[in-house]
């Protein structure tokens, strides 16, 4: 009962002074979401969905794969956010064995069906050739070429929220600038980036 209390406060259904006013934001949002609160729902989903991504991603290690995980996260998050208990997990922590949970599923659901050894002969090679290997790994070690031309500071940034999933605040935080200044760095980054690689 309690924990219902809790839950309408944070949501603005009951009188918010049950409980003084909660510290995470994302643990607020989730609240306001198991309410069908849907403006909630949409900044949450703004605030979290590139780090979610990223644990999909890595995972999964097939972007396509880590989209549509990321969308049934998010569905299951919308179904099931009433379970979300802040006394038992953080509200980020919560979130990320969603995607993970999901993202497992997914890599379950891969293992192929068991083919007999009579249509074994008419299996497809999906295996790319000689040559879309090679100008794969010339793309990356070009990229890798690229990143190193950048300062040491805005390879970082690029890096992390690209690669890693962070945000541009998580960015500017650990890198100790303002956020418009990660910002700019990346924007500027990314020119020279494309620049580099169409060289």
């Amino acid at each position: 009962m309690r924990l219902q209390i809790r839950r309408m406060a944070n949501a603005g259904l009951c009188d918010a002074t049950t409980r003084g006013p909660m510290s995470d934001p994302i643990e607020a949002l989730i609240e306001k979401t198991a309410f069908g609160n849907q403006t909630a729902y949409k900044e949450l989903y703004r605030r979290t969905a590139p780090k979610l991504f990223a644990v999909c991603l890595r995972i999964l290690n097939n972007r396509s794969q880590a989209e549509d995980a990321l969308q049934e996260v998010f569905v299951k998050i919308w179904k099931t956010a009433r379970q979300f208990d802040r006394d038992r997990a953080r509200g980020m922590t919560w979130l990320i064995a969603i995607a993970r949970n999901q993202s497992i599923d997914v890599v379950r659901a891969r293992k192929p069906a068991p083919v007999s050894v009579d249509d074994a002969s008419e299996i497809p090679d999906d295996l790319p050739s000689p040559e879309s290997q090679a100008i794969t790994s010339d793309d990356t070690r070009k990229l890798k070429g690229c990143l190193e031309e950048l300062s040491t500071q805005h390879g970082i940034a690029v890096q992390k929220t690209y690669l890693s999933g962070w945000t541009y605040q998580e960015a500017a935080e650990e890198l100790k600038v303002p956020l418009n200044t990660v910002k700019t760095w990346i924007r500027r980054s990314l020119l020279a980036l494309r620049d580099c690689m169409n060289r």
